[in-house]
């Protein structure tokens, strides 16, 4: 693997529009709406995407210690550690964050908080709601 950054090519039918604020909006398809994607939290699926990145980097040995990867992405090695931990979370609570159907309470720093490693245990990795 060479040091240049990965190229990743999907393709689907989309439309891109560009309404009056100037500002490009993606159209999906109306047989592909059944994501509410405008409701999903951009803050935390970026986070989700940057943690397997970053695992899929250690994983095929291009850093061999969170302090190497986070020296290369510039960044605290405690904050790689953090959210390397969000790999860990359940498929369903994974899925539900890429859907947008994660509880409103679910935020980036709530889980970067310790959770239970094992699937089953995760249903309350989710702060309760305030009453």
């Amino acid at each position: 693997m060479t040091g240049a950054a990965q190229m990743l090519t999907v393709r689907g039918p989309l439309a891109v529009r560009k309404p009056r604020g100037g500002r490009k909006l993606v159209i999906a398809p109306a047989s592909t709406t059944n994501r509410n994607s405008s409701a999903a939290n951009t803050t935390l699926v970026k986070a989700l995407a940057r943690a397997f990145r970053w695992r899929r980097m250690m994983e095929v040995g291009r850093y061999g210690t969170i302090d190497e990867l986070a020296a290369a992405e510039r960044i605290n090695s405690s904050y790689v550690s953090r959210l390397l931990r969000l790999t860990l979370l359940a498929p369903d609570i994974i899925e539900a964050i890429l859907d947008g159907r994660q509880p409103e309470a679910m935020t980036l720093p709530g889980l970067m908080e310790p959770f239970p490693v094992e699937w089953a245990e995760q249903d309350g990795v989710a702060p309760p709601s305030p009453a």
